[in-house]
């Protein structure tokens, strides 16, 4: 079973980047809107099912605070950031800065459970922010780097960090035996209003946008990307904890930049490359469990 959720997860959240550039690029709607409809279908969807199959749980009053944390964190902020990026980095780009997530998440596991990161941390992280340099050399390296690109890069960083929050606020749960589909519902229900209260205060519409693709973009990211995405990363956390589901990370980057390559156009280069295979194998260094040197006992 963990196989299946870690490939579902790799396949779901693979595409789902592009499918964020097909929505950008499909109509003028402000990003809080977007995300306000992906993360409202989503939830509604989610809260009939289990209405109607009988798993919807209750929740006292501090679950129900910590879920609308969770929703600003993982179905809220977090989103804005990576839908904003997408106008400056390809969506490849943001899924290889979000694979970063393994990293995010052993430190917060260290801060918010004590759990003591592994020595391996310290030359992932050299792999992997080596690897992000790497990545955007050739911009880098420009006189006057594009401030959009520092944009980009910074945004999916912080959305990244938001994602991992809300994987401490879903382990949180799941210590507390609660069920990992009811919290998800509401805090997508909650991350959506909060989206909605942020866009009316901005003066924006609700209105979507009425055209095929943004309306095809839409419910891809909310029914699978979102129903299916979530719901298997959140059980796979519950059953391997944060840090080890973060590994499905070391994968999708692979399918998106596949996809951003045919539909974004994206350039393939010998750094992109070089980076690419850092920031996997610092993922790699998290991921393998070494083996641990055997005592010797004497006679």
């Amino acid at each position: 079973m963990n196989i299946v959720l870690y490939l579902a997860v790799v396949l779901i959240w693979g595409t789902t980047w592009i499918a964020i550039f097909l929505q950008q690029e499909a109509g003028s709607t402000p990003v809080l809107v977007a995300v306000f409809w992906r993360f409202l279908l989503a939830s509604v969807l989610m809260l009939v099912i289990l209405k109607v199959i009988k798993r919807l749980r209750p929740l006292d009053k501090q679950d129900h605070l910590f879920c609308l944390l969770q929703g600003c964190c993982v179905f809220g902020f977090n989103f804005v950031c990576f839908y904003h990026a997408a106008a400056w980095i390809s969506s490849g780009l943001e899924s290889v800065i979000f694979s970063m997530a393994v990293l995010y998440n052993a430190l917060n596991s260290w801060i918010f459970f004590r759990q003591r990161p592994p020595f391996r941390l310290l030359p992932a992280a050299v792999l992997g922010l080596g690897g992000i340099v790497a990545l955007f050399w050739n911009d880098i390296q420009a006189a006057h780097p594009a401030p959009q690109l520092l944009w980009g890069i910074g945004l999916s960083a912080l959305g990244t960090l938001g994602f991992s929050l809300g994987n401490m606020i879903s382990t949180r749960h799941q210590r507390r035996q609660r069920d990992v589909l009811t919290t998800n519902s509401y805090a997508m229900l909650y991350g959506a209003i909060m989206m909605a209260m942020l866009a009316l205060l901005n003066g924006d519409s609700l209105a979507p946008a009425l055209n095929l693709q943004w309306m095809g973009a839409m419910s891809y990211l909310a029914i699978f990307g979102s129903v299916l995405g979530f719901g298997a990363y959140f059980t796979l956390v519950g059953r391997i904890g944060a840090s080890q589901a973060a590994y499905s990370t070391l994968l999708f980057p692979l399918v998106a930049l596949t996809l951003s390559t045919f539909y974004e156009g994206y350039q393939w280069h010998s750094n992109a490359i070089i980076g690419l295979v850092m920031i996997l194998a610092g993922n790699m260094v998290m991921f393998v469990r070494w083996p641990t040197a055997r005592k010797l006992r004497l006679a």
